[in-house]
Protein backbone atom coordinates (compact mmCIF):
# COMPACT_ATOMS: atom_id res chain seq x y z
CA UNK A 1 0.00 0.00 0.00
CA UNK A 2 3.29 2.03 0.66
CA UNK A 3 3.84 2.08 -3.14
CA UNK A 4 0.33 3.08 -3.78
CA UNK A 5 0.48 6.16 -1.81
CA UNK A 6 2.63 7.31 -4.69
CA UNK A 7 0.05 6.39 -7.42
CA UNK A 8 -2.56 7.98 -5.29
CA UNK A 9 -0.90 11.29 -5.34
CA UNK A 10 0.02 11.23 -9.26
CA UNK A 11 -3.43 10.78 -9.93
CA UNK A 12 -4.71 13.71 -7.87
CA UNK A 13 -2.67 15.65 -10.43
CA UNK A 14 -3.96 16.37 -14.08
CA UNK A 15 -0.33 15.91 -15.57
CA UNK A 16 -0.87 12.16 -14.80
CA UNK A 17 -3.54 11.81 -17.43
CA UNK A 18 -3.51 11.97 -21.33
CA UNK A 19 -6.14 15.20 -21.64
CA UNK A 20 -6.92 18.12 -19.37
CA UNK A 21 -9.32 15.65 -16.73
CA UNK A 22 -10.39 18.46 -15.35
CA UNK A 23 -12.02 18.35 -11.54
CA UNK A 24 -10.41 14.99 -10.39
CA UNK A 25 -11.82 13.86 -6.87
CA UNK A 26 -11.14 10.11 -5.26
CA UNK A 27 -13.62 7.84 -3.94
CA UNK A 28 -12.38 4.98 -1.39
CA UNK A 29 -13.66 1.85 -0.63
CA UNK A 30 -12.13 -0.71 0.86
CA UNK A 31 -10.59 -2.32 -2.19
CA UNK A 32 -10.24 0.69 -5.03
CA UNK A 33 -9.08 4.09 -5.19
CA UNK A 34 -11.35 5.42 -7.57
CA UNK A 35 -10.49 8.35 -9.23
CA UNK A 36 -13.20 10.74 -11.00
CA UNK A 37 -12.79 13.08 -13.39
CA UNK A 38 -14.92 15.18 -15.56
CA UNK A 39 -15.94 12.28 -18.57
CA UNK A 40 -14.01 9.05 -17.11
CA UNK A 41 -13.27 7.15 -14.00
CA UNK A 42 -10.35 5.31 -13.48
CA UNK A 43 -10.49 2.64 -10.64
CA UNK A 44 -6.65 0.84 -9.08
CA UNK A 45 -7.20 -1.78 -7.14
CA UNK A 46 -5.50 -2.06 -3.79
CA UNK A 47 -2.79 -3.89 -3.19
CA UNK A 48 -5.19 -5.77 0.00
CA UNK A 49 -5.29 -9.43 0.37
CA UNK A 50 -8.63 -11.16 2.80
CA UNK A 51 -8.82 -14.45 1.79
CA UNK A 52 -11.76 -14.36 -0.41
CA UNK A 53 -10.25 -11.31 -2.51
CA UNK A 54 -6.45 -11.63 -3.52
CA UNK A 55 -5.10 -8.19 -5.16
CA UNK A 56 -1.72 -8.11 -3.44
CA UNK A 57 0.37 -8.61 -6.78
CA UNK A 58 0.62 -6.61 -9.84
CA UNK A 59 0.18 -9.34 -11.99
CA UNK A 60 -3.13 -10.20 -9.95
CA UNK A 61 -4.08 -6.51 -10.10
CA UNK A 62 -3.95 -6.81 -13.83
CA UNK A 63 -5.50 -10.19 -13.91
CA UNK A 64 -8.91 -8.77 -11.89
CA UNK A 65 -8.69 -5.78 -13.68
CA UNK A 66 -9.31 -7.78 -17.12
CA UNK A 67 -11.74 -9.70 -15.45
CA UNK A 68 -13.80 -6.58 -13.95
CA UNK A 69 -13.57 -5.31 -17.85
CA UNK A 70 -15.03 -8.80 -19.68
CA UNK A 71 -17.68 -9.20 -17.01
CA UNK A 72 -19.47 -5.63 -16.71
CA UNK A 73 -18.93 -5.41 -20.39
CA UNK A 74 -22.18 -8.06 -20.36
CA UNK A 75 -23.95 -5.56 -19.12
CA UNK A 76 -22.47 -2.29 -19.81
CA UNK A 77 -20.24 -2.32 -22.72
CA UNK A 78 -20.21 1.20 -23.53
CA UNK A 79 -19.66 2.31 -20.42
CA UNK A 80 -16.50 -0.31 -19.16
CA UNK A 81 -14.31 1.06 -21.68
CA UNK A 82 -10.30 -0.69 -20.99
CA UNK A 83 -7.45 -1.42 -18.78
CA UNK A 84 -4.80 1.41 -18.58
CA UNK A 85 -1.29 0.92 -17.72
CA UNK A 86 0.16 3.63 -15.23
CA UNK A 87 3.28 4.19 -16.28
CA UNK A 88 6.09 5.57 -14.81
CA UNK A 89 9.53 7.60 -15.96
CA UNK A 90 10.06 10.64 -14.18
CA UNK A 91 6.46 10.78 -13.32
CA UNK A 92 3.78 8.49 -13.13
CA UNK A 93 1.42 8.64 -15.88
CA UNK A 94 -1.50 6.64 -17.81
CA UNK A 95 -0.44 4.94 -20.81
CA UNK A 96 2.93 6.94 -20.48
CA UNK A 97 7.10 5.56 -21.44
CA UNK A 98 8.36 3.74 -18.87
CA UNK A 99 7.90 1.02 -16.99
CA UNK A 100 4.04 -0.15 -15.94
CA UNK A 101 3.28 0.33 -12.13
CA UNK A 102 0.41 -0.16 -11.69
CA UNK A 103 -3.21 -0.65 -13.96
CA UNK A 104 -6.45 1.43 -14.04
CA UNK A 105 -10.11 0.17 -15.03
CA UNK A 106 -11.15 2.93 -17.44
CA UNK A 107 -14.78 3.39 -17.58
CA UNK A 108 -17.35 6.55 -18.86
CA UNK A 109 -18.15 8.49 -16.01
CA UNK A 110 -22.36 8.85 -15.25
CA UNK A 111 -23.94 11.47 -13.33
CA UNK A 112 -24.02 10.07 -9.67
CA UNK A 113 -27.74 11.22 -8.92
CA UNK A 114 -28.85 8.76 -11.36
CA UNK A 115 -27.87 5.57 -9.30
CA UNK A 116 -31.26 3.88 -8.75
CA UNK A 117 -31.05 4.49 -4.97
CA UNK A 118 -31.00 7.90 -4.97
CA UNK A 119 -33.62 7.69 -7.59
CA UNK A 120 -35.52 5.64 -4.55
CA UNK A 121 -35.54 8.05 -2.40
CA UNK A 122 -36.36 10.82 -4.02
CA UNK A 123 -39.66 8.63 -5.51
CA UNK A 124 -38.21 8.83 -9.19
CA UNK A 125 -38.30 5.32 -9.72
CA UNK A 126 -41.75 3.61 -11.76
CA UNK A 127 -43.08 0.41 -12.41
CA UNK A 128 -42.17 0.91 -16.17
CA UNK A 129 -38.26 1.00 -15.52
CA UNK A 130 -38.77 -1.90 -13.10
CA UNK A 131 -39.97 -3.73 -15.28
CA UNK A 132 -37.11 -2.85 -17.77
CA UNK A 133 -35.13 -4.08 -15.26
CA UNK A 134 -36.52 -6.95 -14.70
CA UNK A 135 -36.44 -7.99 -18.73
CA UNK A 136 -32.67 -6.94 -18.83
CA UNK A 137 -31.85 -9.35 -16.35
CA UNK A 138 -33.99 -11.94 -17.28
CA UNK A 139 -32.46 -12.09 -20.32
CA UNK A 140 -29.10 -11.99 -19.25
CA UNK A 141 -29.35 -14.93 -16.68
CA UNK A 142 -30.73 -16.85 -19.96
CA UNK A 143 -27.35 -16.23 -21.82
CA UNK A 144 -25.19 -16.35 -18.85
CA UNK A 145 -22.35 -19.13 -18.93
CA UNK A 146 -23.21 -22.28 -17.28
CA UNK A 147 -21.19 -25.39 -17.31
CA UNK A 148 -20.78 -28.66 -14.84
CA UNK A 149 -18.16 -26.53 -12.77
CA UNK A 150 -20.65 -23.63 -12.13
CA UNK A 151 -23.71 -25.88 -11.89
CA UNK A 152 -21.97 -27.40 -8.23
CA UNK A 153 -22.72 -23.72 -6.67
CA UNK A 154 -26.15 -24.29 -6.53
CA UNK A 155 -25.55 -27.87 -5.03
CA UNK A 156 -27.93 -28.35 -1.58
CA UNK A 157 -23.76 -29.03 -0.23
CA UNK A 158 -22.43 -25.96 -1.16
CA UNK A 159 -25.41 -23.73 -0.36
CA UNK A 160 -25.40 -25.51 3.10
CA UNK A 161 -21.85 -24.58 3.04
CA UNK A 162 -22.08 -20.47 2.57
CA UNK A 163 -25.07 -20.97 4.91
CA UNK A 164 -23.24 -22.50 7.68
CA UNK A 165 -20.26 -20.01 7.35
CA UNK A 166 -22.87 -17.03 7.95
CA UNK A 167 -24.31 -18.44 11.05
CA UNK A 168 -20.58 -19.15 12.25
CA UNK A 169 -19.42 -15.82 11.10
CA UNK A 170 -22.34 -14.02 12.94
CA UNK A 171 -22.47 -15.93 16.49
CA UNK A 172 -20.09 -13.21 17.83
CA UNK A 173 -23.13 -10.63 17.37
CA UNK A 174 -25.94 -12.17 19.15
CA UNK A 175 -27.20 -9.59 20.93
CA UNK A 176 -25.24 -6.75 19.23
CA UNK A 177 -26.69 -7.04 15.97
CA UNK A 178 -28.88 -10.14 15.63
CA UNK A 179 -31.24 -11.23 18.87
CA UNK A 180 -30.51 -14.80 20.08
CA UNK A 181 -34.39 -16.00 18.86
CA UNK A 182 -33.81 -14.72 15.69
CA UNK A 183 -30.59 -16.19 15.35
CA UNK A 184 -32.13 -19.45 16.41
CA UNK A 185 -35.24 -19.16 14.36
CA UNK A 186 -33.36 -18.32 11.26
CA UNK A 187 -31.05 -21.11 11.36
CA UNK A 188 -33.58 -23.63 12.30
CA UNK A 189 -36.06 -22.59 9.37
CA UNK A 190 -33.04 -22.70 6.79
CA UNK A 191 -31.95 -25.90 8.11
CA UNK A 192 -35.46 -27.54 7.53
CA UNK A 193 -36.06 -26.09 4.16
CA UNK A 194 -32.88 -27.68 3.00
CA UNK A 195 -33.42 -30.24 4.18
CA UNK A 196 -36.85 -30.69 3.02
CA UNK A 197 -36.50 -29.28 -0.77
CA UNK A 198 -33.48 -31.66 -1.61
CA UNK A 199 -35.11 -32.39 -5.08
CA UNK A 200 -35.71 -28.50 -5.78
CA UNK A 201 -32.37 -27.81 -5.55
CA UNK A 202 -31.26 -30.84 -7.84
CA UNK A 203 -33.83 -29.83 -10.31
CA UNK A 204 -32.08 -25.96 -10.35
CA UNK A 205 -29.13 -28.15 -11.50
CA UNK A 206 -30.53 -30.02 -13.54
CA UNK A 207 -32.58 -27.02 -15.68
CA UNK A 208 -29.11 -24.99 -16.17
CA UNK A 209 -30.54 -22.63 -13.63
CA UNK A 210 -27.39 -22.08 -11.91
CA UNK A 211 -25.35 -19.48 -13.98
CA UNK A 212 -22.51 -16.86 -13.72
CA UNK A 213 -24.70 -14.26 -12.72
CA UNK A 214 -24.18 -10.44 -11.12
CA UNK A 215 -23.27 -11.37 -8.22
CA UNK A 216 -23.94 -8.00 -6.45
CA UNK A 217 -27.55 -7.02 -7.73
CA UNK A 218 -29.14 -3.98 -5.88
CA UNK A 219 -29.90 -0.50 -6.24
CA UNK A 220 -26.64 0.84 -5.58
CA UNK A 221 -24.89 -0.68 -8.54
CA UNK A 222 -28.13 -0.02 -11.44
CA UNK A 223 -27.91 3.31 -13.03
CA UNK A 224 -30.95 4.88 -14.90
CA UNK A 225 -30.25 7.31 -17.65
CA UNK A 226 -31.89 7.13 -20.74
CA UNK A 227 -30.43 3.81 -21.07
CA UNK A 228 -30.09 1.18 -17.89
CA UNK A 229 -26.72 0.16 -16.64
CA UNK A 230 -26.53 -2.82 -14.14
CA UNK A 231 -22.40 -2.34 -13.53
CA UNK A 232 -20.13 -3.44 -10.31
CA UNK A 233 -20.38 -7.90 -10.82
CA UNK A 234 -18.45 -9.38 -8.33
CA UNK A 235 -14.76 -10.17 -10.26
CA UNK A 236 -13.11 -10.64 -7.42
CA UNK A 237 -14.42 -14.38 -6.58
CA UNK A 238 -16.13 -16.98 -8.57
CA UNK A 239 -18.07 -18.32 -5.92
CA UNK A 240 -19.74 -14.93 -5.28
CA UNK A 241 -21.07 -15.05 -8.92
CA UNK A 242 -22.05 -18.28 -9.75
CA UNK A 243 -25.50 -19.00 -7.93
CA UNK A 244 -28.46 -19.95 -9.03
CA UNK A 245 -30.34 -16.93 -10.68
CA UNK A 246 -32.87 -17.05 -7.98
CA UNK A 247 -30.38 -15.85 -5.94
CA UNK A 248 -29.22 -12.89 -8.03
CA UNK A 249 -32.83 -11.47 -8.86
CA UNK A 250 -33.89 -12.05 -4.77
CA UNK A 251 -31.04 -9.34 -4.09
CA UNK A 252 -32.97 -6.42 -5.91
CA UNK A 253 -35.88 -7.61 -4.54
CA UNK A 254 -35.13 -7.97 -0.81
CA UNK A 255 -32.77 -4.17 -1.69
CA UNK A 256 -36.08 -2.80 -2.85
CA UNK A 257 -38.39 -4.29 0.00
CA UNK A 258 -35.41 -3.06 2.92
CA UNK A 259 -36.49 0.33 0.87
CA UNK A 260 -39.95 0.08 1.45
CA UNK A 261 -41.05 -0.62 -1.86
CA UNK A 262 -42.42 -3.58 -1.60
CA UNK A 263 -45.01 -2.87 -4.41
CA UNK A 264 -41.75 -2.47 -6.70
CA UNK A 265 -40.19 -5.99 -5.15
CA UNK A 266 -43.06 -8.06 -6.35
CA UNK A 267 -43.57 -6.14 -9.32
CA UNK A 268 -39.93 -6.85 -10.25
CA UNK A 269 -40.37 -10.44 -9.72
CA UNK A 270 -43.63 -10.29 -11.32
CA UNK A 271 -41.79 -9.69 -14.78
CA UNK A 272 -39.19 -11.56 -14.13
CA UNK A 273 -41.31 -14.53 -13.72
CA UNK A 274 -43.05 -13.66 -16.93
CA UNK A 275 -39.54 -12.65 -18.85
CA UNK A 276 -37.50 -16.02 -17.48
CA UNK A 277 -40.37 -18.21 -17.22
CA UNK A 278 -38.76 -19.68 -14.36
CA UNK A 279 -41.61 -20.96 -12.07
CA UNK A 280 -39.67 -22.62 -9.93
CA UNK A 281 -38.68 -19.06 -8.65
CA UNK A 282 -41.54 -18.67 -6.55
CA UNK A 283 -40.42 -21.93 -3.93
CA UNK A 284 -37.09 -20.47 -3.78
CA UNK A 285 -37.92 -16.60 -3.57
CA UNK A 286 -37.81 -16.25 0.58
CA UNK A 287 -35.45 -18.90 0.85
CA UNK A 288 -33.18 -16.42 -0.80
CA UNK A 289 -34.18 -13.16 0.00
CA UNK A 290 -33.47 -14.49 3.36
CA UNK A 291 -29.52 -15.32 1.99
CA UNK A 292 -29.04 -11.90 1.15
CA UNK A 293 -30.72 -9.60 4.01
CA UNK A 294 -28.88 -12.37 6.40
CA UNK A 295 -25.14 -11.64 4.18
CA UNK A 296 -26.02 -8.06 4.62
CA UNK A 297 -26.50 -7.83 8.06
CA UNK A 298 -23.41 -9.91 8.50
CA UNK A 299 -21.18 -7.92 6.32
CA UNK A 300 -22.14 -4.57 8.14
CA UNK A 301 -21.99 -6.39 11.75
CA UNK A 302 -18.05 -6.59 10.53
CA UNK A 303 -17.94 -2.80 11.02
CA UNK A 304 -18.12 -2.85 14.30
CA UNK A 305 -15.27 -4.84 14.66
CA UNK A 306 -13.25 -1.96 12.04
CA UNK A 307 -10.71 -0.01 14.33
CA UNK A 308 -11.19 2.71 11.98
CA UNK A 309 -14.83 3.53 11.59
CA UNK A 310 -15.60 6.11 13.97
CA UNK A 311 -18.03 5.32 17.04
CA UNK A 312 -21.08 7.34 15.87
CA UNK A 313 -20.64 5.39 12.58
CA UNK A 314 -20.85 1.82 14.61
CA UNK A 315 -23.91 3.37 15.94
CA UNK A 316 -25.55 3.18 12.94
CA UNK A 317 -24.03 0.24 11.50
CA UNK A 318 -25.17 -2.00 14.40
CA UNK A 319 -28.90 0.26 13.42
CA UNK A 320 -28.63 -1.13 10.07
CA UNK A 321 -27.48 -4.55 10.44
CA UNK A 322 -30.43 -5.17 12.79
CA UNK A 323 -32.73 -3.98 10.42
CA UNK A 324 -31.40 -6.31 7.70
CA UNK A 325 -31.36 -9.33 10.53
CA UNK A 326 -34.86 -8.74 11.43
CA UNK A 327 -35.60 -8.42 7.38
CA UNK A 328 -33.84 -12.04 7.43
CA UNK A 329 -36.23 -13.80 10.03
CA UNK A 330 -39.49 -11.93 8.85
CA UNK A 331 -38.47 -13.79 5.15
CA UNK A 332 -37.47 -17.25 7.72
CA UNK A 333 -40.98 -17.03 8.37
CA UNK A 334 -42.30 -17.70 5.26
CA UNK A 335 -40.23 -21.22 4.76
Amino acid sequence: MQDQQQIVQAMLKPDAYPKNPGKIELIQTHISFVFLTEKYVYKVKKAVNFGFLDFSTLEKRKFFCLKELELNRRLCPEIYLEVVPLTKSGNIKINGDGETVEYALKMKRLPQERIMTTLLKEGKVDKKTVGEIAQIVAEFHSIAQTNAEISQFGSLKIVKTNWDENFAQTTKYIDQTITQPEFQFIQTKINAFMEKNKPLFESRMTDKRIRDCHGDLHSGNIFITDKICIFDAIEFNDRFRYSDVAADAAFLAMDLDFQNRVDLADYFIDRYLAYSKDQQLTQLLSFYKCYRAYVRGKVISFRLDDPNIKPEEKESATTEAKAYFKLANEYAKKL
